[in-house]
């Protein structure tokens, strides 16, 4: 049997460009004589449409995609694709998330999601509806084993702690299916390809059952899903893998001895982290309707990197670099930022910021008398960054990022309303020395953020000779204790005894909890780690805990 793997970039709610995608796949796996091709879940309507699905409109539309979608297997191959069902019942949710097996203009199978995920980024009993029995589905003299994303995350021999009762793949496999298929939008997290590629060959090994896996690529809000698509064969071997971050299409005969087709060499973890950067960071754009973005560029790396990946992404002459020189900026932030702007070739421009920021101080010489200078003044220089930023968004509709990373944000060495201003934080999720490696990285063949930018230390440069380690630990513990606490749940104790100084993770842990409300103002971001601030974890502002 050819298998033809479709990984497209589907956009949410765009029905016809998402239809034209379809299409286009469908005449290509046509031309090279596919028995099948497969699509990613939701692959129609786009993934995840979250509160859209309470819109009778939206699902009819999607219903309606998918019968246009069936008559293209009038005369070609058969199509199995994702989308939304209606469940006709009186009670539970009111959509299935469902697979259709498509073939000769008919609608031949449905299929549906048995295990529905409520963790991380992931909310979907909210919406759908659990399948009850599930059934292998005969397509050309094979039966097929068709799950949907989660459904094969629950293997009990690879998993120590199951999330689940059922494994839908051992339930089809028991009832006689002969290939394996599962249609998949699996957010992307930092190694998790790999974890991924391995979960399969296991599960294709044990069961000795060649295994379909297409996967979502595209950057949708907060998440990036990457892709990396592939087929295994009964024995556990990688014998096709579709490229990761951008679509892709192959076909592979599962009955002939072909040799493996590896669309690509795997890549580094920080190469995964600036591909999977500069896929969130381009989608958000167009599929917000944006072509131009704006950001404030300090001669620091954060903007350093932020104006490379925004250039990467988007092409340069569609960014616009801001310096904002006030009494505290030194000379050489101001010229490593000239310089990144010749070295990207972004449009430039500097504003700066000495006359509105003592106007504030005038303004407010009275209610502020008797009290002396703090963080209040050094955040109205902040502010009034923000607030030219936010200007020059609105006047030329260009999109302003914001530019500060995850160390910062983990503990507020941020401004509300000053440096958070933006539609989008793209380094949200980069803990600071990960983000000097994606820097290194960008710097691999020649230098395009300066030298000077990656060694001196870091700076706001808010007040006299100013640096970050003066109200933070280095950025080497600062990212550890952050790793430890936000993303694999440690407590104090836990880890104290990884050989950290106690009154320092106090301290840290203390920040990092008191500043949920900042953080829940902020601009969404990339998410690139296994937990990041934002929709995957939900802290409560008002908390004594």
């Amino acid at each position: 049997m050819r298998i033809a793997v479709a990984q497209k970039n589907f956009t949410i709610g765009a029905f016809e460009e998402n239809f034209a995608k379809i299409e286009a796949a469908v005449a290509q796996a046509r031309r090279e004589n596919a028995d099948l091709v497969v699509f990613s879940e939701l692959a129609i309507c786009g993934y995840p449409p979250r509160d859209l699905l309470y819109r009778k409109e939206f699902v009819e539309r999607n219903l309606d995609v998918l019968a246009r979608v069936t008559k293209l297997s009038a005369n070609g191959p058969g199509i199995l694709i994702g989308y939304v069902e209606p469940n006709p019942a009186d009670e539970g949710n009111p959509v299935f998330n469902a697979a259709a097996l498509c073939e000769r203009g008919k609608l031949a199978a449905k299929v549906y999601k048995c295990l529905l995920p409520t963790y991380d980024v992931f909310d979907e009993d909210r919406y759908f509806e659990r399948a009850g029995e599930l059934a292998p589905v005969l397509f050309r003299g094979k039966q097929l084993g068709i799950t949907i994303c989660e459904d094969i995350w629950n293997d009990v021999d690879f998993w120590p702690k199951r999330r689940y009762a059922r494994d839908p793949v051992t339930e089809l496999v028991a009832k006689g299916a002969e290939i394996l298929i599962n249609i998949s939008a699996s957010p992307f997290t930092l190694g998790k390809p790999e974890l991924r590629s391995e979960m399969l060959r296991q599960m294709a090994a044990k069961h000795e059952k060649a295994l379909i896996c297409v996967n979502q690529i595209c950057g949708q809000d907060d998440i990036v899903f990457d892709g990396h698509s592939q087929i295994i064969d009964a024995k556990g071997r990688l014998v096709l893998a579709l490229k990761g971050f951008e679509e892709d299409f192959a076909v592979y005969d599962l009955d002939a001895a072909t040799s493996p087709i590896l669309r690509e060499r795997k890549k580094t973890r920080v190469e995964q982290a600036h591909a999977a950067l500069l896929l969130g960071l381009r989608d958000y754009v167009s599929k917000c309707g944006f072509t131009e973005v704006v950001l404030g560029l300090s001669g620091g790396i954060d903007s350093a990197l932020t104006a490379c990946l925004a250039a990467r992404a988007l092409g340069a002459d569609k960014v616009l670099g801001v310096s904002m020189p006030g009494r505290y900026s030194s000379e050489h932030s101001k010229d490593d930022a000239l310089e990144l702007t010749e070295n990207l070739g972004i449009r430039y421009d500097t504003i700066p910021i000495e006359e509105p920021f003592q106007a504030y101080l005038n303004c407010l010489a009275d209610a502020f008398r008797g009290r002396s200078a703090d963080v209040t003044e050094e955040n109205l220089q902040a502010r009034v960054r923000g607030a030219i930023l936010m200007a020059l968004s609105n006047k030329t509709g260009s999109l302003l990022l914001s530019t500060g990373n995850k160390s910062e944000l983990a503990v507020g060495y941020c401004t509300l309303y000053g440096d958070m201003c933006g539609g989008l934080a793209v380094l949200s999720d980069v803990p600071k020395t990960l983000l000097y490696e994606i820097a290194a990285y960008v710097n691999r063949d020649h230098i395009i953020i300066p030298t000077r930018t990656l060694e001196k230390a870091p700076s706001a440069e808010l007040r006299p000779d100013q640096v970050d380690q003066d109200s933070l630990p280095p950025y080497d513990v600062l990212d550890r204790i952050l790793e430890l606490y936000v993303e694999e749940n440690r407590d104090l104790d836990e880890i104290v005894e990884q050989g950290f100084d106690r009154a320092v993770v106090s301290d840290l842990l203390q920040r990092i909890d008191r500043n949920v409300y900042k953080r829940r103002q902020a601009a969404p971001g990339i998410k690139i780690s296994s937990k990041a601030f934002g929709t995957g974890r939900r802290f409560p502002i008002a908390a004594r805990y």
